[in-house]
């Protein structure tokens, strides 16, 4: 039976607009293939809560160090201020390692890109970020050759968009999870990202 539960990272400052649009249509089950939608459980490195960019109060409904990709379908990075000041987000992607060993999805946007570039799980793998030289900053990086100027890039289990990219990062996670038929994904992105009215009949249709 596939694993129906998404887990979203929170932590403080993280960037609550980038993630709304693959949440919210991963858990509705509007348009999907199969009924029924994912459940969307929030981690934290504790369960103390955290404070979003937008001012959001959230408390997780885990810790970290208690989720097992075994009990996961993804696992969601948001970009936050804290993964450019500092190493207090890095057991994040540590957890992302962890997760694409086994198999199981990781979706990285803004500066969970730079976290996960700086773990070393770009170098062998498509990706993309805000810009080519945010990537270069970081230490330890050595994917510049994989590195491309899309707006959100699927490469096996990793999905990474940058900071202005929330319809195409979700776009990316609904293609990998399966979650809608090829002419139904095609519509929801022209929808969403261009405002394009041809896109809505489609998906009523769904």
């Amino acid at each position: 039976m596939q694993n129906r539960i998404v887990h979203h990272a929170v932590y403080d400052t993280f960037a609550d607009w980038e993630t709304g649009h693959a949440t919210a249509h991963l858990r509705n089950g509007r348009y999907h293939r199969e009924p029924g939608g994912y459940e969307v459980v929030t981690v934290g490195l504790t369960t103390d809560p955290v404070r979003s960019m937008g001012g959001l109060s959230v408390t997780p409904d885990r810790a970290l160090a208690d989720l097992s990709p075994a009990d996961s379908a993804l696992l969601i990075l948001p970009g936050a201020d804290l993964w450019d000041t500092g190493q207090t987000l890095a057991p994040f992607a540590r957890k992302a390692r962890e997760f694409l060993d086994a198999g199981v999805p990781v979706a990285a946007i803004c500066g969970a890109t730079a976290g996960l570039a700086r773990e070393g799980l770009l170098d062998d793998r498509d990706h993309t970020s805000a810009v080519a030289q945010y990537l270069l900053a970081q230490e330890g990086y050595a994917g510049a050759k994989r590195y491309l100027d899309g707006d959100a890039v699927l490469d096996r289990d990793l999905v990474t968009a940058g900071p202005t990219e929330q319809v195409a990062f979700a776009r990316e996670i609904f293609r990998r999870l399966d979650v809608f038929r090829p002419e139904v994904l095609d519509a929801w992105f022209r929808l969403f990202a261009k405002s394009d009215a041809s896109a809505f009949e489609v998906l009523m249709s769904a």
